[in-house]
């Protein structure tokens, strides 16, 4: 019974299976947009008074127009005055289905207060980046905006692009150290929170989905495609993160629910906040292993972060057991998955900061 309240959790909640979500009344729905709506400017987390933030966009291989916040650091102690042409870069994105006024955003302001230029973006289709249609994930399309995000930063006069890292958040995670392992241009990755996506659409968590299992999700997958090319359109998945718990939850789901949900991290354009991946997002991942090359990342310096408690944990374990040096694997003792999106306090910043400077240099 645990094994299957895992898989369905997994599915449905996380992966935008097809089951698609129950149609809300017109008015209805305004009212909820009324209510949960906040100013365009609306950001999770307050400006550090030693940073700037601009809105910037760039296109990526595909040609799809991305937009991010470009953090800069205003004078700090400690870096020398010769330093503005000179200055490392951080590109960072994640959670998977968030946006760049939460977390990604959090870690931009957080690195640029330690010196580096960082820009935190949202992925292709979703947030204010451009993409039709909406609400659609690629293991090979998001892998290349972080590579786009190298573009930008690398031709920004300010940057010395020898000196460009990145760092993934929760799913995103998993696209950084692909696109480092591809794109030798990142001299240093980390990620925090992890998740392999392709692994765990495949698989399911821990790896428990059965081949029976994954032919039923595949067959069902097949099965919307047709809906959708008989209605013209793609439909939406299962909502993420329902407005209302039950109470009979997985924890890691109420603490997502604690995140999205709430004023703590909720943002109206985020998928996880307010919405649904479509119904056959999960096609592209489901014999899409991004990880194959890990090792390739050696001897470019990666650093692995994750929540002792945390129910991803095993994903960060298995990269660092995989992975070739120089490597690093840190467990925060009593931190659970989400804590590393938002908590100020448990988040090692300070880590972060001395591992970029060591490697960006």
């Amino acid at each position: 019974m645990k094994k299957a309240l895992i898989i369905a959790t997994g599915i449905l909640l996380m992966l935008g299976a097809c089951q698609q979500k129950e149609e809300v009344k017109e008015e209805e729905q305004t009212q909820k947009t009324e209510t949960m709506n906040h100013t365009e400017e609306h950001y999770t987390f307050e400006l550090s008074d030693n940073v700037t933030r601009q809105k910037v966009t760039f296109k990526n291989r595909y040609g799809i127009t991305l937009t991010g916040d470009l953090y800069l650091p205003i004078r700090l102690a400690g870096i020398p005055k010769n330093a503005e042409n000179n200055l490392p870069a951080i590109a960072i994105s994640g959670p998977f289905g968030a946006v760049k006024e939460q977390s990604s955003g959090l870690y931009a302001n957080q690195m640029a207060e330690r010196g580096f230029v960082a820009l935190a973006f949202d992925p292709s289709y979703t947030g204010e980046s451009s993409g039709e249609p909406r609400a659609v994930a690629s293991p090979d399309i998001n892998t290349e905006d972080f590579s786009s995000a190298v573009d930008f930063l690398g031709i920004q006069k300010i940057v010395d692009r020898n000196k460009i890292g990145i760092i993934g958040i929760c799913g995103w995670g998993g696209f950084a150290l692909n696109a480092t392992a591809i794109d030798k241009r990142v001299k240093a990755v980390a990620t925090t929170s992890m998740y392999d996506m392709t692994r765990v659409m495949s698989k399911g968590y821990n790896d428990v989905v059965t081949l029976e299992e994954r032919t039923k999700i595949l067959e069902q997958l097949g099965e919307q495609r047709w809906k959708d090319a008989e209605a013209g359109t793609f439909a939406s998945g299962s909502i993420l993160n329902a407005e209302k718990l039950k109470g009979d939850e997985p924890q890691f789901v109420k603490e997502y629910y604690d995140y999205y949900r709430t004023p703590r991290g909720f943002h109206e354009r985020s998928l996880n906040s307010t919405g649904a991946w479509n119904a056959t997002n999960a096609i592209s991942f489901m014999n899409m292993p991004i990880l194959t090359y890990l090792k390739e990342i050696s001897p470019r310096p990666m650093l692995l972060i994750a929540g002792e408690n945390a129910h991803s944990r095993y994903f960060s374990e298995d990269i660092y057991n995989n992975a070739f040096e120089p490597k690093e694997l840190m467990i925060i003792p009593n931190a659970v998955h989400v804590d590393l999106y938002d908590r100020i306090d448990v988040i090692p910043f300070d880590k972060l900061g001395t591992f970029f400077k060591q490697h960006l240099k």
